[in-house]
């Protein structure tokens, strides 16, 4: 039986009932609740203090635990629609990462006139030493409630968040792409396109040695026969015919397959019909489970060591691509080992001059500050305790790296280390190519196509608004 949602109502409740749960408290349970108050304390907690034993047993019962009984009392007992009115705890025994608790809340009392009821509460180790006990009162529900469960709720690394799903509800919104995928002749390259296919998103142009590409189909169990294929004797030749396309205008957009991403761009550029006035960068767009926004990553695969007019191409499609995702202001963060400039520091005074780039109207449509650290980028507490005073620093949509290995390290660290889900896109040319790995998921992949879809449809509308 699907799992369900449902609630007790002040009629149905009985003396006795009870809901328990039993949880193994990691050091990311208790991690969550310090960095919270961390976050709220402002200076009040530093990393000496939130390492101390002490500390954490007392944040994890009086945070953790306590957290988890209001949880059942609200979820389960009695429920959605209840009102915690009243608690009194006592605390008898440290909780320490790596204890197995028991919590249970348990009714002891009901006032049917006034709808209230009183529940037990305790938190047990598993060898049964008491963490604490109390009483809560509240008011039960008094309208049942019975539906079946839903999407998820996204907290913690094991579980996948949906901001790339997001940018997959907003490609949809817009017409599908015709997308060239180059040298599809790996089963990864094939079952993107098929996924990015049914979900609406592209209609795929294979290109490439289409034995190869139906072999490998073949031993996938993939369905082509609704894709065009087009031969091509070899990755080289396929990028060549993809870029063909796209002067035609037969193709909207590029996915990359089996191919080196240099050999792939070179083909691209090679056509003075695709090149604009932009040079072309490429834009992680990454989903971080404990950041609370998107995290645009720049330049990760395409520029080396850019130059300032480089450096301003990168910021500006950057730009460009978080509008078309609806973000209206986005905040750039010019990154560096430091804050202050410094004449030692090359990347610190490119910051500063892009900065004065935007003050002169060179680049639009963000707020940009820099230098800044990674910390003051993306920690506003970081930023309050080094006295930075910006609209950037610690809300950071956009993160643009000196350079090619300081981004790319950031992209990898991001997505090998803080379990983050991430989307590639290049832009800059006059089609949107989608950069995608060979160790990208499924569903990295559809969010790249989706992000070339909304590309695609932004670049058409401003097309458009210029006629």
């Amino acid at each position: 039986m699907p799992p369900t949602i449902k609630n007790k109502t002040i009629d149905t409740l009985r003396i006795g009932d009870y809901a328990r749960v039993r949880r193994r408290f990691t050091r990311a349970d208790i991690g969550t609740f310090i960095a919270f108050a961390a976050h709220v304390l402002d200076e009040g907690i530093d990393r000496e203090l939130a390492a101390d034993a002490s500390f954490r047993a007392a944040i994890a019962a009086g945070g953790s635990a306590v957290t988890l009984l209001c949880a059942l009392i609200a979820a389960r007992l009695p429920g959605p629609g209840c009102k915690i009115t009243q608690m009194h705890l006592d605390f008898a025994n440290p909780l320490r990462h790596g204890d197995e608790a028991i919590l249970q809340v348990t009714v002891a009392a009901i006032d049917q006139a006034t709808a209230t009821v009183t529940l037990d509460l305790g938190c047990l180790l598993a060898d049964e030493t008491l963490v604490l006990s109390g009483q809560v009162t509240a008011i039960a529900p008094k309208t049942p409630i019975s539906r079946p469960f839903g999407r998820a709720v996204a907290l913690d690394s094991d579980t996948a968040p949906d901001r790339l799903t997001g940018i997959e509800a907003r490609a949809k919104k817009v017409p599908s792409v015709r997308m060239a995928v180059v040298n599809p002749v790996d089963a990864a390259s094939l079952i993107g396109a098929r996924d990015s296919a049914e979900a609406g998103l592209i209609t795929p142009i294979l290109i490439g040695p289409t034995a190869q590409i139906r072999a490998t189909a073949a031993a996938s169990g993939l369905d082509l026969s609704s894709f065009d294929l087009i031969e091509c004797h070899d990755a080289q030749a396929a990028a060549e015919k993809a870029a063909a396309l796209a002067v035609d205008g037969a193709c909207d957009a590029i996915m990359k397959g089996v191919i080196h991403t240099d050999i792939l761009l070179r083909a691209v550029l090679h056509h003075a019909g695709l090149r604009t006035d932009r040079r072309l960068s490429h834009v992680f767009v990454e989903d971080v489970p404990r950041y609370p926004r998107l995290l645009f990553v720049a330049d990760a695969a395409v520029n080396i060591s850019p130059d300032l007019a480089t450096l301003r191409d990168i910021v500006q499609n950057t730009v460009d691509l978080a509008h078309a995702l609806g973000i209206v202001r986005p905040k750039v963060a010019m990154l560096s080992a430091v804050e202050t400039v410094t004449s030692d520091i090359p990347s610190t005074i490119a910051a500063a001059a892009i900065c004065k780039m935007a003050d002169r109207g060179e680049i639009t449509g963000a707020d940009i500050d820099g230098p800044l650290a990674l910390d003051n980028a993306v920690s506003e507490q970081a930023a309050r305790m080094k006295g930075i005073t910006s609209p950037v620093a610690g809300r950071a949509d956009i993160l643009i790296a000196p350079n090619i290995e300081a981004a790319n390290i950031l992209a990898k660290d991001l997505d090998y280390l803080a379990a983050a889900e991430a989307a590639g896109i290049a832009l800059g040319a006059r089609v949107p190519i989608a950069l995608t790995s060979r160790a990208d998921t499924p569903r990295e992949r559809r969010a790249s196509a989706a992000l070339a879809a909304i590309m695609v449809d932004a670049d058409k509308r401003k097309r458009e608004a210029k006629s």
